[in-house]
């Protein structure tokens, strides 16, 4: 049985929308996202989209998570069905600041169906997301269990010669950069590097939007983890500053990018973090230690370095209270 409360929810449940109007407090999946929800089924077979949502009801285990991770998670979920057979498992991968709103409202909607709903585990590159939803009452326990570092793509060869930060304000570079209003990425760690130089300003156009244009020369994303890559291949952009580990995975699906390292002060690939934690209302608690037992282990970590992501620390590994 689901029990499905205003504005808490355990489980889900599918509502029909006539107007693709939600109820109040349920966030939009942004349109043809239908690969960042998926549902692994015990047999080691994968639906995506709206039947992904919909089967999500049943699953063994849901998780919510930033999304640039999306490229490493058949592996890290089939890794650990492996070592849980039987289970089966909901997963969504999106922004995490999108992700933080649609448990604080209780759910989603995408392509006219509502779906009420709280995931079992939340993981985002920012503890203040954690902060907040102990705030809420919602968890109280993370660990950080991998880091990354930033760095600028751009189209292969680097036709435009783009040598750091401050290039990405040249007159004739055209940038993608992730939306500052609901992406991690931008919210917590590349506005930083932008202001350090004193050019946000000159990127954002002084707006803070989504999938907006907010000078002549940028782009704001809605959902960055495809689109900066996209929008450079189509020769709409000619840079933008992403993950590492996402141009490694651009390149992996064979396409024709290039990647500008930062210096440490840049990158901060010694400040990048990602956590992670199980919701105090999780209907599946025994199911969520056991995977985030294994995503803090030997096995769950050397799934994500494959992807090229870097391990946590022993101490980081260790579950701890959010202050």
């Amino acid at each position: 049985m689901f029990i499905v409360f205003a504005a808490m929810t355990v489980g889900w449940m599918t509502v029909s929308s006539a107007d693709d109007v939600s109820p109040a407090g349920l966030i939009a999946i942004p349109a043809d996202h239908d690969n960042d929800l998926k549902f692994y089924a015990g047999d080691g077979s994968i639906v995506t989209g709206s039947e992904a949502l919909t089967r999500m009801r049943d699953a063994s285990l849901t998780l919510w998570i930033a999304g640039n991770q999306f490229f490493a998670m058949d592996k890290v979920i089939g890794d650990f069905q492996h070592s849980a057979p039987g289970s089966t498992v909901g997963l969504i991968t999106l922004p995490p600041g999108l992700i933080l709103s649609a448990i604080l409202g209780g759910g989603w909607s995408y392509k006219g169906q509502d779906y009420r709903a709280t995931p079992d585990i939340y993981a985002s590159v920012n503890s203040e997301h954690l902060k907040k939803l102990k705030a809420a009452g919602l968890m109280s326990r993370y660990a950080v269990y991998m880091h990354n570092e930033l760095q600028i793509m751009v189209a292969k060869n680097n036709p435009k010669h783009i040598a750091g930060i401050d290039d990405l304000v040249r007159d004739d570079v055209r940038t993608s950069m992730p939306n500052p209003v609901s992406e991690g990425i931008m919210q917590f760690y590349a506005r930083k590097v932008l202001d350090h130089h004193g050019i946000w300003q000159r990127i954002s156009g002084g707006k803070e939007c989504v999938a907006c244009q907010t000078t002549p020369n940028n782009w704001f994303t809605a959902v960055h983890h495809r689109e900066t890559s996209q929008r450079i291949l189509d020769g709409k952009s000619d840079a933008g500053i992403v993950w590492k580990t996402e141009i490694q995975e651009a390149r992996r699906a064979g396409a024709e990018v290039d990647a500008v390292e930062l210096t440490a002060f840049d990158s901060l690939r010694n400040e990048v973090s990602y956590a992670i934690g199980a919701l105090d209302n999780s209907k599946h608690k025994q199911v969520a230690d056991r995977y985030l037992a294994f995503v803090t282990g030997p096995d769950g970590q050397a799934a994500y370095v494959s992807f090229g992501f870097v391990g946590a620390s022993a101490s980081e590994l260790q579950m701890k209270p959010i202050e």
